[in-house]
């Protein structure tokens, strides 16, 4: 793969990550269009220029991880009474995002071999990016109910981890999987935004880690450069996305994200229907 499509590959990470429009996808659609081969390094480095995107959630979000801000209207859950009161915001933080981390982890290491297969489906990015898209479109009229007041609970962690397990087919989107899953847990789209930032940093590190650590035997010197050049572009350009997708989501809702994805699937799939050969070789 040469430098210009690892670059363009970043972009699309960061860009996409966090926005409920499947950065897997796009970049799958991309490494089709750009005749890049599906070769093991190519596989490794869509997996793992996600590394930056966890790191701009990180940056923006620190003092939620370093130090838990609901301190004023936090009720203690009988499961954290025995710690220290300065401990029990931030082990009720941690937990929930490891409880609703679980599912994906579980049937990820499962599926591995079967989720790797369709990295390379042109076909069921197109699907997934339509009907996703027809979901985002009506979203809102579907969970039309007041969000709830308070944060997220056990239940609600456990519900939104199953939720972004259907986001490991290529073309779902984890953020729109973990940002719908929320909305149905009575969360408001903010809370559910940014729990599904706080979820994607333990569920990105364990598959870039674990996919890291399966080839990285097979690395050159040079692919470690490519990784890390990679990797800065996407925490540069995530930083950007995450704080603009927030006040848009609050703004204008899905349909805009909605109707881009059905766009994009309807032109995929007629594409492959005219006979335009775009599966990933």
């Amino acid at each position: 793969m040469e430098l210009i499509h690892a670059i363009a590959l970043a972009i699309i990470e960061g860009l996409t990550e966090f926005l409920p429009v499947s950065s897997t996808g796009h970049m799958i659609i991309y490494s089709s269009l750009a005749g890049i081969a599906g070769n093991e390094f190519t596989k490794l480095y869509t997996v793992d220029v996600q590394f930056g995107c966890i790191l701009s959630v990180l940056v923006l979000y620190h003092r939620r991880f370093m130090t838990d801000t609901r301190t004023g209207t936090f009720v203690v859950p009988s499961y954290l009474k025995s710690l220290p009161p300065r401990l029990q915001p931030m082990a009720d933080f941690y937990s929930k995002i490891l409880i609703a981390f679980l599912p994906a982890a579980v049937i990820g290491f499962l599926l591995n071999d079967f989720i790797d297969s369709l990295l390379e489906s042109i076909t069921t990015v197109a699907i997934s990016l339509l009907v996703g898209g027809i979901v985002l479109v009506f979203i809102d009229r579907i969970i039309n109910r007041q969000p709830k007041d308070g944060d997220v609970t056990v239940p609600d962690a456990i519900r939104i981890g199953f939720f972004q397990c259907i986001a490991m087919i290529p073309g779902v989107s984890r953020s729109a999987a973990t940002i719908i899953g929320g909305m149905f847990q009575g969360l408001s789209r903010t809370q559910a935004a940014e729990f599904s930032f706080f979820l994607a940093v333990p569920t990105m590190a364990a598959a870039s880690g674990y996919k890291l650590l399966k080839t990285y035997k097979l690395l050159q010197p040079a692919d470690y450069q490519t990784l890390l050049i990679g990797n800065v572009i996407a925490f540069v350009v995530g930083l950007l996305a995450i704080r603009a997708f927030v006040g848009f989501l609050n703004r204008y809702g899905f349909k805009v994200f909605g109707y881009y994805r059905i766009a994009l699937g309807l032109l995929l799939l007629g594409l492959m229907a005219a006979g335009v050969k775009l599966d990933v070789l």
